[in-house]
């Protein structure tokens, strides 16, 4: 595995950071999870907007421009020779000192690495995940902004833990509010009476580059309704059927939430088309490398 950092690329063994960069001490930078299909990286731009929109959320200058960056993802894909990938993308603060202040690091640090994809299961593709309701409350957008995609994932790691213990394979999250707001990792949707309902950004979740995606699938190639509005537990509860999208599990469906099954408890019609629809776009549209 080759796997770049701040211009140079390094053997798995030879990647190292500074102990005084401030990714590492204080969680303080950003990144973008990325999958390569067929050798074309998906949304790769809608990537990039992304983790440019995180770094001036964070008041971080970068020093690349948008298309060295991009070269330096195709670049890191053909040294690593992978015709299907996910892509880490990882920008900090860079190396620091002990202190909090950000003046301190005189500029920022860029890892990227390759590696193969690594989604759920193919029985969680065929059967759906066995979910749980976190105790833990997502974070408002006032105290951190859930588009910011950084590197402070402790909620989301504690909230999965909470998943992992009790055998579940993913946890769902509520916002301060009580609306349901977004899983771990994952955008949730859930299907009523032929119409298609996900959360608005509002409630405080990621605005996931698969859920965007998602949302078009359904309305040009499903021809079903897609209503962004704040539900509760009670609407997933009585639905028919529920999926979870993102780069890391693609689209997924639910067997059960909080132990009772979400509709007849396996992947219902709906999710089932859109999981093929989504694969075939996938593996046709990208940045070539």
């Amino acid at each position: 595995m080759q796997i770049y950092i701040d211009g140079k690329f390094y053997g798995e063994n030879d990647a190292k950071i500074s102990v005084f960069d401030h990714g590492l001490l204080y969680g303080d930078g950003v990144f973008e999870g990325i999958s390569s299909y067929n050798r074309r990286v998906f949304k790769l731009d809608e990537h990039l907007d992304r983790l440019y929109d995180s770094m001036k959320g964070i008041l971080l200058q970068p020093s690349w421009t948008r298309a060295e960056m991009r070269e330096i993802v195709l670049e890191t894909l053909r040294r690593n020779k992978l015709d299907n990938a996910y892509v880490r993308l990882v920008v900090t603060r860079g190396f620091g000192n002990l202190g909090l202040d950000m003046r301190q690091c005189p500029k920022p640090s860029l890892i990227v690495i390759a590696g193969h994809i690594q989604l759920y299961p193919k029985v969680y593709y065929e059967q759906g995940l066995n979910i749980i309701t976190s105790g833990l409350r997502r974070p408002s957008a006032d105290t951190l902004n859930p588009n910011i995609k950084t590197l402070n994932y402790l909620n989301n790691i504690m909230a999965r833990a909470q998943a992992a213990a009790a055998g579940a394979q993913e946890a769902l999250m509520l916002n301060a509010q009580g609306h349901v707001a977004e899983c771990t990792g994952d955008n949730v949707f859930y299907v009523k009476n032929g119409a298609v309902c996900t959360p608005p950004l509002s409630a405080g979740l990621l605005d996931g580059i698969t859920r965007r995606a998602a949302i078009t699938l359904l309305r040009s190639k499903l021809k079903l309704p897609v209503r962004e509005e704040l539900f509760s537990l009670f609407q997933l509860m009585c639905a028919d059927e529920m999926f979870l999208t993102g780069t890391g599990a693609e689209i997924v469906p639910v067997a059960t939430l909080d132990g009772k099954p979400v509709g007849t408890g396996k992947a219902g019609p709906v999710t089932k088309k859109l999981m093929a629809e989504f694969k075939k776009h996938a593996a046709a549209n990208g940045a070539r490398y």
